[in-house]
């Protein structure tokens, strides 16, 4: 398949975030992106549609409001937000920087924790009904293998929504191993479509709804 996708230096002149590589370069920042709640103030003048998207995608097959959800990658809570506009209530989030856990909105998240989330994480097998990671696949920032943890925390039978950014669906790995999560029967796809993500930047990704049978 030839990756006909716009390349990062391309990308990274419209959404500065796409330029970084290194997991400090994010770190630092969405640290000062999240000053003076500057992050937020961008997702709505760009018309940030993902968490709305994912949102609606999850409550066609989620149908138990109580579900604990895992939120990788969470920022500032738009996908909690999002959430709670369909009655779910119970979400762990987790990022790398820290001053955007700091600007979650108060009592929508049980639990908050920083994570690196190319490294192991931090819990049990099973741990959660579902797992919701948007806006984090991208340029930069979290790799193909994050999925695995993904599968691993989460319960037979449980949900995995994601989004990953069209340029590096190839690049990074990210076909070849959803693929072979399919073939090694960790999971099964439900939904796969592109997303328009941030129109507003012409930035488009795949949104994914998977559903866990290992």
């Amino acid at each position: 398949m030839e990756n006909i996708f716009m390349s990062q230096k391309d990308i990274g002149n419209k959404v500065p975030i796409y330029k970084l590589k290194t997991t400090d370069e994010v770190m630092k920042y969405y640290d000062e992106w999240g000053e003076k709640n500057k992050y937020n103030k961008d997702m709505i003048e760009w018309n940030y549609t993902g968490p709305k998207e994912t949102a609606l995608t999850f409550k066609e097959y989620a149908s138990n409001k109580d579900s604990i959800i895992f939120d990788a990658g969470c920022g500032t809570g738009l996908v909690g937000l999002e959430l709670k506009k369909f009655g779910y209530k119970n979400f762990h989030g987790a990022d790398l920087s820290q001053k955007l856990l700091d600007t979650v909105p108060n009592n929508l998240y049980q639990k908050l924790i920083k994570v690196d989330l190319n490294k192991p994480i931090a819990i049990q097998d099973n741990f959660y009904d579902a797992v919701m990671c948007v806006g984090t696949f991208t340029f930069g920032h979290v790799k193909p293998q994050a999925l695995d943890e993904f599968v691993r925390i989460t319960k037979k039978g449980g949900l995995i929504c994601f989004t990953i950014n069209e340029g590096i669906y190839i690049d990074y790995g990210f076909d070849k191993r959803i693929d072979d999560l399919k073939k090694e029967n960790q999971w099964k796809q439900l939904k796969f479509f592109k997303s328009e993500y941030i129109a507003s930047k012409d930035v488009n990704a795949w949104l994914g709804l998977f559903e866990v049978i290992k």
